[in-house]
């Protein structure tokens, strides 16, 4: 496996002989990649991870409560039709 320290070290060579403007440019590019980015992902309509697990488990609740008032009424249901 390749030591990081010596990927880090690597790049820092690299970096030091790409010419200043060239670097300059990058970095610029790079704020406004990064700008762009942050601007367009706040513009989706997203919830958190943990905003979705509470909701799955108030969807959950609300579905086991659903199908136990669907019993019971078809059991008043059954009940009043064999009343009758």
């Amino acid at each position: 496996m390749i030591d990081p320290k010596k990927i880090e070290e690597i790049a820092k060579q690299i970096g030091a002989v790409i010419p200043p403007k060239v670097r300059e440019m990058a970095d610029d590019v790079e704020s406004k990649v990064k700008q762009v980015l942050q601007q367009k992902l706040s513009q989706l309509d997203f919830v958190s991870r943990e905003e979705f697990d509470v909701q799955t488990q108030v969807l959950a609740k609300t579905r086991a409560k659903l199908d136990e008032l669907e019993r019971r009424v078809a059991e008043l249901s059954a009940k009043d039709d064999s009343g009758n």
